[in-house]
């Protein structure tokens, strides 16, 4: 009888240059990209969501060329350059075709409540039900989070303070410029201690989001007091 071979449930990676790993072959189809003082042409067939980590990274895009500074954030779908001599990190869905947009620089705290005291910002949602999406963690000191499991995998970046991911396997340091991939069903929960510690998060899918039938568009338009999204005859087939 053949072994199984147990994934882990947590693999960090050094802030180091090109492709850090390429999982084609998961469910959510992704590559994680170290971007590090040194050009690197993101791949057509994916949209790419980018964090600048430190210094300034350049975007070259279809859409023009953009330089983003320290704490910024962007997604941009097809083939798309980043150089400068700024870090940070990249995670491309791949055959996924999602807004090019610029944001940031990534606020001290998150604006939803998360876990445990911990909270979230939701930076670059998706653009429909279902669709990638890229967020904010904020931890702050004295957590010491319940452990969970996630659907499906995510990438991760420290981008400020310090702690520890704990999993049945061990637990793992966690300090500013450390990339991490938290693996699909993975048991894990963090903690910090006297520091408070932000990530960055990028998930290849959601539960959340726009759809057909409902939408800001949609819901706020009332004809004879009734929202458009309950009128099915008028909806655009």
């Amino acid at each position: 009888m053949q072994a199984t071979i147990e994934r882990p449930s947590f693999t960090p990676y050094p802030l180091a240059h090109g492709l850090l790993c390429d999982l084609r072959d998961d469910g959510y189809p992704t590559q994680l990209w170290g971007l590090s003082e040194q050009p690197l042409t993101l791949p057509a067939g994916a949209t790419h969501f980018g964090y600048v980590y430190d210094g300034s990274l350049t975007v070259e895009h279809a859409a023009g060329t953009f330089t983003l500074g320290a704490g910024m954030y962007f997604s941009a779908p097809g083939e798309t350059k980043v150089r400068g001599n700024g870090r940070g990190i990249a995670a491309s869905r791949l055959d996924y075709d999602g807004f090019f947009q610029i944001g940031g620089p990534v606020e001290e705290r998150g604006r939803l409540k998360y876990i445990d005291g911990c909270t979230d910002s939701l930076l670059i949602p998706p653009v429909m039900m279902g669709d990638a999406c890229f967020n904010l963690l904020y931890f702050p000191p004295g957590v010491d989070q319940t452990q969970h499991t996630h659907p499906s995998m995510r990438v991760g970046m420290v981008i400020r303070g310090r702690g520890e991911c704990i999993t049945p396997k061990g637990n793992i340091a966690l300090m500013p410029g450390r990339v991490f991939i938290i693996h699909a069903e993975g048991p894990h929960g963090f903690r910090t201690t006297d520091s408070e510690m932000a990530v960055v998060a990028y998930h290849p899918d959601s539960d959340f989001g726009p759809t057909h039938e409902t939408h800001p568009m949609i819901n706020r338009t009332i004809v004879g007091g009734v929202s458009a999204s309950q009128i099915a005859d008028i909806r655009t087939k």
